[in-house]
């Protein structure tokens, strides 16, 4: 059993209960640690608040990651809140008009994917580093559409794989200081980014048809392997991309 009891962990990306994110906060929680979980706006305030009602010592947090304010202001509370910070969860990936091809994405929706996508997690690194004792945890998520082309993937396929190799750079970085970051490949899942897909349900029926264990992963499967990288379990993996998609990524044909 996984004990996270004294850790304080801070999610951010929760969208609704379908949300990765959430997954991984009922895991962190059930895990023993105390959660912030953070949204984005004022519109999705009400569901962040009542599934936070769901999980004992949870508190949330408005913050739109691509403005700085908004991340010195949600720092400067979790540190009044808190005092630290043991785990930082990115779970956060958007891309304007990602029915484009690559080929046709405009130059404004390639910086604004690059930017929410890959950016966010530095900005968030940096300002969480201060919070962080050796042996924290940052952790983000991705999906294999940044190594493999997968259809109607598009710009986002583009900043994943940026999004990734900005994990092994914060690795290195971070380091000196015992701080650890890892991502997680989860296989597809039916999220609110996910509805952005056209076709989306066709990747669904592929990796149930190839992958070894034939179906697809859920949330708290995701979540389960958050828990595992957050935790002392992981003290000697970094920089790592953990694939949990029910093995698809090692199938050809």
């Amino acid at each position: 059993m996984i004990d996270l009891k004294g850790k304080v962990a801070v999610v951010f990306g929760l969208a609704n209960k379908r949300s990765i994110a959430w997954g991984i906060a009922q895991k962190l929680s059930e895990a023993g640690a105390t959660l912030a979980i953070c949204y984005q706006n004022e519109r999705l305030q009400r569901e962040a608040e009542e599934l936070a009602a769901d999980l004992p010592n949870t508190k949330t947090f408005r913050c739109d990651v691509s403005i700085d304010a908004d991340i010195d202001s949600v720092f400067e509370q979790l540190k009044s809140a808190y005092g630290k910070i043991d785990i930082l969860v990115h779970s956060i990936g958007f891309a304007p008009n990602i029915k484009n091809n690559v080929l046709n994405t405009a130059r404004e929706d390639f910086r604004i994917a690059h930017d929410i996508s890959v950016y966010s997690l530095i900005a968030l690194a940096r300002a969480a580093e201060p919070l962080m004792a050796e042996g924290s945890s940052i952790l983000t998520l991705t999906y294999y559409g940044a190594e493999k082309v997968f259809p109607n993937y598009n710009i986002m396929g583009v900043a994943k794989a940026g999004l990734e190799a900005a994990v092994r750079y914060l690795a290195s970085d971070l380091g000196a200081k015992k701080i650890r970051v890892n991502a997680i490949s989860a296989g597809p899942i039916k999220t609110l980014a996910a509805r952005g897909i056209s076709d989306f349900t066709s990747i669904l029926t592929a990796v149930e048809q190839r992958a070894p264990l034939h179906r697809n992963v859920d949330q708290l499967e995701v979540g389960n392997a958050a828990m595992f990288l957050s935790s002392d379990l992981a003290s000697g993996i970094t920089g790592e991309i953990t694939f949990v998609d029910c093995g698809f990524n090692v199938t050809g044909l």
